[in-house]
């Protein structure tokens, strides 16, 4: 268009630059303004279709694909001029990955990532101290939905974490959740020193073996422990609830050790808590309370 051809002209004269990189500069906004419109356009088409875990996934597989292709168009439009360009690029690059070295390093370690799986949405991970479920994983950086510090099986706090991608190599990582859905967890009940023994901890079995939560889970835990075996030594002997006994001063310790899903921690550890008070109550297990 003349008006805009009339534009460029001006704009060269007053900063003595080709006006061509003006006319490739203002084809390159379009590009930019039209691929934002696609994007709104993908993540609204997607929402109408599906929720849940199957949009977030579609969502971000189409929103790469449009970044693949915006990349694939800015190249076409530049194709001609790029070789002029790289002496001037090569100069501004060496002093952006100076000024950028960080966002550099985030990029390359969200590369590695999306290609080694450390971890995955959904997965509950510990890093530098933070503990939570990975809700987002981008170029630069990874959310979490935060978790209570009690312990790593607690429940969310409702607070988003943002961490940059390279703490994955500078932080210990722990995931949770890796290679198998379940983990070991522990109750210690304590009883009086006089009581019957074998009765309190057969009554502790019969109340952890009855809760549908863990029951199932023994049976589940030995099908994925024999799958990864195949890539990975992981030995389990005891699958079952298994009570250990320790006399402590005045008192006997019983400890629980069952199998259970990580996020589902506080729920059961109530419900058994429940249970052995209910079972007190009617003197069938003899708490000690001291």
């Amino acid at each position: 268009m003349k008006i805009f051809n009339d534009f460029y002209s001006y704009l060269s004269k007053i900063t003595s630059i080709d006006k061509i990189y003006y006319y490739l500069i203002f084809n390159t906004i379009i590009l930019f303004i039209i691929f934002i419109g696609i994007r709104k356009l993908i993540r609204f088409f997607v929402s109408k279709r599906t929720t849940g875990r199957k949009e977030f996934l579609l969502t971000q597989s189409l929103l790469i694909l449009s970044n693949v292709l915006e990349v694939i168009c800015i190249i076409f439009i530049w194709d001609d001029y790029i070789k002029s360009l790289m002496t001037l690029v090569s100069v501004i690059t060496a002093a952006m990955t100076i000024a950028l070295k960080d966002i550099i390093l985030n990029f390359f370690c969200g590369i590695y990532i999306k290609i080694k799986k450390p971890f995955k949405v959904e997965d509950r991970i510990i890093i530098d101290d933070l503990k939570g479920d990975v809700m987002n994983i981008s170029s630069l950086d990874f959310e979490i939905l935060e978790i209570s510090n009690e312990d790593s099986h607690g429940q969310s706090t409702g607070v988003v974490i943002s961490i940059p991608n390279s703490f994955i190599f500078s932080k210990p990582l722990k995931n949770i959740t890796k290679g198998f859905k379940y983990v070991w967890d522990e109750i210690t009940i304590k009883v009086t020193l006089d009581c019957d023994l074998a009765k309190n901890k057969q009554e502790i079995y019969k109340i952890v073996n009855n809760i549908e939560t863990i029951k199932s889970i023994p049976k589940k835990m030995k099908d994925q422990v024999d799958s990864l075996n195949n890539s990975n030594r992981i030995y389990f002997n005891q699958y079952n609830p298994i009570i250990y006994t320790k006399i402590v001063d005045s008192h006997v310790e019983l400890t629980v050790r069952y199998l259970m899903h990580p996020k589902k921690s506080r729920y059961i550890e109530s419900v058994i808590w429940n249970k052995i008070y209910t079972s007190y109550k009617e003197g069938t297990i003899n708490l000690f309370v001291g």
